[in-house]
């Protein structure tokens, strides 16, 4: 019998859920046992399920082919085999709510992928090396829930992971005010080409939502534990414009900051390219080993040469240069479904591992 901690997978058949799993194929410390996901799925096994709608370009793990599909609604039949579970149901803000804290008060953990919880008080919302600490406000969460193993833990949007971390580097000179622009892939809707074919050759100069979580969650990030919840830090002062592009996979932001205290281009390099934070310390299996890189050339980041840097767990960045308005101007980059999704939440897994809060049931 494997030592590796069970993984329910809830929401499985989605793109996310489809992400989580690929990157699950051979963890080193974590195995899907079960996937659950909506009734007309539930009873068949998860290659029926899924039919031709595998949206991942690597094959369907032969280790989850045959697992037959739980109704994620029939709570106590999904958590018997599992010592926690990752959520990525497709289902309205209060119905993810209300599922993740019966799963939660089962005893079970919850790592979510889901925005539902991104703003209650006592869950946090990890980007690993900005805000491992944040996981200190679990204990007052489950006071609450009243569990003594079970919780909620939640990754951010994925629009602000190509920004947030060059910002988090730079925290010792202040930025002040940012302006950024996102050009977010169609995968971040769940979708392909083939899905959406109106997205080809097409600009869409809205995405619902987008904007308030690009502007206010980095101000989460950056919070502080106090009475037993997260409060928002309250700069840096941040607008921004989201616009969905052909592309499809891959969050590209273009990002111009005013700074409080004066840097020179090649502190800021420096800042960027020596961040790092507990992944890298604990050596977390999905941690990249540099999680931002610089590039000099003038045409990258690209999304066909850089989204894949660091098997999509790392930033890249270029283009830093000084403006006539602002400070500094640069462009980020970040993968949206590995990084920014599945990839975010299992490292946070692993996080949770390392620090005690995930374990064997």
């Amino acid at each position: 019998m494997s030592d590796k901690l069970k993984v329910g997978i809830l929401g499985g058949t989605g793109m996310v859920g489809q992400r989580f799993i690929s990157l699950l194929e051979n963890h080193p410390w974590f195995e899907v046992t079960v996937i659950a996901a909506s009734p007309r799925s539930a009873g068949k096994t998860y290659e029926e399920a899924i039919g031709d709608r595998w949206k991942m370009t690597t094959p369907m793990p032969e280790a989850v082919k045959k697992i037959v599909v739980k109704d994620v609604s029939n709570v106590a039949e999904v958590v018997k085999d599992v010592d926690f579970c990752f959520s990525a149901v497709d289902m309205s803000k209060d119905e993810i709510k209300a599922i993740e804290e019966e799963y939660a008060k089962t005893e079970t953990p919850v790592v979510s992928n889901n925005s539902a919880h991104r703003w209650t008080p006592d869950v946090p919302m990890i980007v690993p090396e900005i805000n491992a600490s944040h996981v200190d406000v679990i204990e007052y969460q489950r006071k609450r829930l009243g569990t003594t193993r079970g919780f909620i833990a939640v990754k951010p949007n994925c629009s602000i992971q190509s920004y947030a971390p060059v910002l988090t580097a730079w925290k010792e000179f202040e930025p002040a005010q940012v302006v950024v622009s996102t050009y977010q892939a169609i995968s971040g809707a769940g979708k392909t080409f083939k899905d959406w074919p109106e997205m080809v050759e097409n600009v869409i100069p809205y995405i619902g939502g987008e904007e308030e979580k690009s502007e206010k969650e980095p101000l989460r990030l950056w919070g502080k534990i106090e009475g037993g919840v997260i409060v928002p830090a309250t700069a840096p002062l941040i607008t921004s414009q989201c616009i969905r592009v052909p592309v499809l996979n891959g969050h590209t932001a273009s990002v111009f900051v005013n700074l409080a205290k004066k840097a020179t281009k090649e502190e800021l390099i420096e800042k960027m390219i020596s961040f790092s934070g507990e992944p890298q310390k604990l050596g977390l299996p999905s941690a990249p080993k540099q999680f931002i890189q610089y590039l000099e050339e003038d045409n990258r980041p690209q999304v066909t040469l850089d989204v894949d840097y660091e098997r999509g767990m790392g930033i890249s960045v270029g283009r830093l240069r000084e403006d006539t308005l602002f400070d500094w101007k640069f462009v980020g980059l970040s993968h949206n479904t590995v990084r920014g999704a599945a990839g975010g939440a299992v490292l946070c897994a692993e996080l949770l591992k390392a620090k005690g809060y995930i374990s064997a049931k």
